[in-house]
């Protein structure tokens, strides 16, 4: 076995196509938000990407089916008004080691360059410590067009934000992308806790890509699910323990980091 190997499953042809990213992190929010983006597209699968970087493990599923863990990368051709193509980066793990980061990012990269991608948008989770009611969408881009077009449909950028930068797949695909592949790229995160798995900052940062690509008509029901889901367990560990430090602010200052 290779340290990285791909496994293509169907052949693509992508136009005008852009990369999308959402892997596991804080609140898994990017993951959630590209895998709801997957289902309500019916985006298919075209490949699978194994690594040594990966942690020593299978996964078993409720049928008792033991499947290595990998990341995914799936196709939708022809979406949102502007007929684009969406090439979805999503999975199990994101890489356990800093040379196994840089090099499954690499990869990725040199995959979708080929397909002729020129952006990819990056979506991750900003751990802000404490409960968030209304999480904004804070940003980062590899050029100045880009930072102005997000302001424009709401994403936040300041000095302070994100104030120890944008770890792992995330943060990578902009800067190697940017400059070893010729891909810009903007980075999405959205505010959550870091305490639980955040499908409210994943709709909040959904709501931005779309507006981002032009594409209206997409269901939020099954995430806005499992938000309710998400408040009814946060509400009951409270009550069991509300001494945890879960919601006040200042008490997880360690948090305040992207994935």
């Amino acid at each position: 076995m290779e340290n990285i190997s791909v496994k293509f499953l169907k052949e693509v042809e992508p136009k005008n196509a852009v990369l999308i990213e959402g892997l596991p992190g804080v609140g898994n929010v990017g993951k959630l938000a590209a895998e709801h983006m997957i289902d309500e597209l019916d985006a298919e699968i075209f490949a699978e990407i194994y690594s040594i970087y990966f942690p020593p493990q299978v996964l078993v599923n409720d049928d008792g089916i033991a499947e290595m863990v990998c990341n995914k990368l799936y196709y939708k051709k022809n979406a949102g008004e502007d007929d684009i193509d969406l090439i979805f980066l999503t999975g199990d793990y994101q890489g356990m080691t800093p040379q196994g980061q840089y090099l499954l990012t690499a990869r990725v990269l040199e995959i979708v360059k080929e397909f002729g991608v020129d952006m990819v948008y990056s979506l991750g989770g900003y751990g802000q410590g404490s409960m968030i009611d209304k999480p904004r969408v804070l940003g980062a881009a590899t050029n100045h067009n880009l930072v102005e077009k997000g302001k424009e449909f709401g994403v936040v950028f300041d000095k302070e934000h994100p104030s120890s930068g944008i770890v792992g797949a995330s943060g990578l695909l902009l800067g190697l992308g940017k400059r070893l592949y010729d891909i810009d790229g903007l980075c999405l995160m959205g505010e959550t806790s870091g305490y639980f798995v955040d499908p409210t900052a994943s709709r909040a940062v959904l709501e931005i890509l779309l507006s981002l690509l032009n594409i209206e008509e997409l269901s939020f029901d099954a995430l806005d699910d499992k938000a309710e889901e998400v408040e009814s367990i946060t509400n009951k560990f409270m009550e069991m323990d509300p001494s945890s430090g879960v919601g006040q602010e200042g008490k997880s200052e360690h948090l305040r980091y992207i994935g």
